[in-house]
């Protein structure tokens, strides 16, 4: 029955294995932010601050001045890990795309950074602007330090698509 287990993983839902995949890369990219915290000091965004824009976007407000200063919203730092997972889990649907079937069965590196670089567009063009950070952090006291850091940890994030594809890849041939 050892061939059972890769014939239902190979049929597996695309959707299935984009979640898989996504939820890999983001728990990846969360230890990374947990180890440049605690072990480094390097300070890095609440997600917090993430489930307030998302719980003021629901009453009609997408951008703010200053997110640390727009009222608090119930339930914000839930609502920051929910949008943080969902986007890690459409970011990995959106490689799968791009890639296709062939790429999960042999996952390769360039890829994955490729678009683990490419997904730092997000946070720079949309959500910054958003929260009042402005284009490419250009209001906050150091731009390039933080756009040299959202980089960075969006290179980790490729990675992490690259690991957790390569780990389903023997379930996916």
């Amino acid at each position: 029955m050892p061939d059972s287990a890769p014939a239902i993983a190979a049929s597996a839902h695309p959707a299935l294995v984009a979640a898989l995949i996504g939820v890999a890369a983001t728990a990846f990219f969360d230890a990374w932010l947990l180890l440049l915290n605690k072990l480094l000091r390097v300070p890095t965004a609440s997600f917090g601050l993430i489930g307030r824009w998302l719980g003021h976007m629901a009453r009609g407000r997408f951008a703010h001045t200053a997110i640390a200063r727009a009222e608090p919203i119930r339930h914000e730092l839930a609502l920051g890990w929910l949008l943080h997972y969902a986007v890690g889990l459409g970011f990995a649907a959106g490689l799968l795309a791009w890639q296709g079937p062939a790429w999960l069965q042999r996952p390769s590196l360039g890829p994955a950074l490729a678009f683990g670089m490419a997904t730092v567009l997000m946070p720079l063009c949309l959500m910054q602007p958003a929260l009042g950070a402005g284009f490419f952090a250009r209001k906050t006291a150091t731009p390039l330090k933080n756009c040299l850091r959202s980089l960075a940890n969006h290179l980790v994030f490729g990675l992490g698509l690259y690991l957790g594809a390569l780990a389903l890849a023997p379930l996916m041939r």
